[in-house]
């Protein structure tokens, strides 16, 4: 089971339709994430980047070909069994945080914990935990709107972690935030990558959080490769 990749994509298609035109977003993507993988996608505004992360996440479904999470083909489960499997294996962080307002930062963090079927105590206990690791220990009862942008996508880092999913997905993690919440963000994530097992799937435009991944990829023209290959995918 340890040799089966955490996110595989096999001959993944995305079509959209406008009006009488079919749109090709993607074209027979190919990809393989292995556990502790740290892995980032980059390609210019409007290349597919987050109709790609949207598919890895079982947010959307495929046109054509497979995605398979830790083995197990997307399309051919139900929603359901898609929404267990996303808040047991995956870890979602936005651009925007998306953290509940009128909840604390604990209970941000808590919540997949929570909905997982865990008692609130236990919960909030192993939130705070988390939240002390990436250095918020004096900000567990302040809600979203009482943080900075840098706390509240810290706070949206610990709460993808909770769970300690196989894989984090993140989409423009930095992509909101001023340069030195966007430094103290990445400085975050480069020593996450260094304790956890996770591996990382990171949608950025930001340079240096690419050159911090063990390995880069490129969406041009609808196909994945690695950055640097030339044109052929990969």
């Amino acid at each position: 089971m340890s040799d089966t990749p955490v996110l595989e994509c096999r001959r993944l298609c995305r079509t959209y339709r406008d009006g009488a035109l079919e749109v090709e977003v993607l074209k027979d993507v190919e990809f393989s994430l292995p556990a502790s993988a740290k892995v980032a996608i980059v390609g210019a505004s409007g290349s597919g980047k987050s109709t790609l992360l949207n598919l890895l996440g079982g947010l959307d479904l495929p046109t054509s070909g497979q995605v398979l999470m830790q083995g197990r083909d997307l399309a051919a489960i139900d929603e359901g069994q898609r929404c267990e499997l996303r808040n047991r294996e995956l870890g979602f962080v936005y651009q925007f945080h998306h953290l509940l307002p009128e909840f604390s930062a604990c209970e941000n963090v808590a919540m997949p914990l929570m909905i997982s079927g865990a008692g609130r105590g236990a919960a909030e206990a192993q939130a705070a935990g988390l939240l002390a690791e990436v250095g918020l220990s004096q900000r567990l009862s302040h809600r979203p709107g009482q943080l900075s942008g840098g706390e509240r996508q810290r706070v949206a880092i610990a709460r993808a972690l909770v769970m300690e999913p196989a894989c984090v997905l993140m989409d423009e993690p930095t992509g909101n935030l001023d340069p030195g919440s966007a430094a103290q963000v990445l400085e975050l994530i480069d020593r996450l990558k260094q304790q956890t097992t996770a591996s990382f799937v990171v949608v950025t435009h930001d340079a240096g959080i690419a050159a911090h991944m063990d390995r880069v990829y490129e969406l041009r023209q609808g196909h994945l490769e690695v950055a640097g290959q030339g044109d052929a995918p990969g």
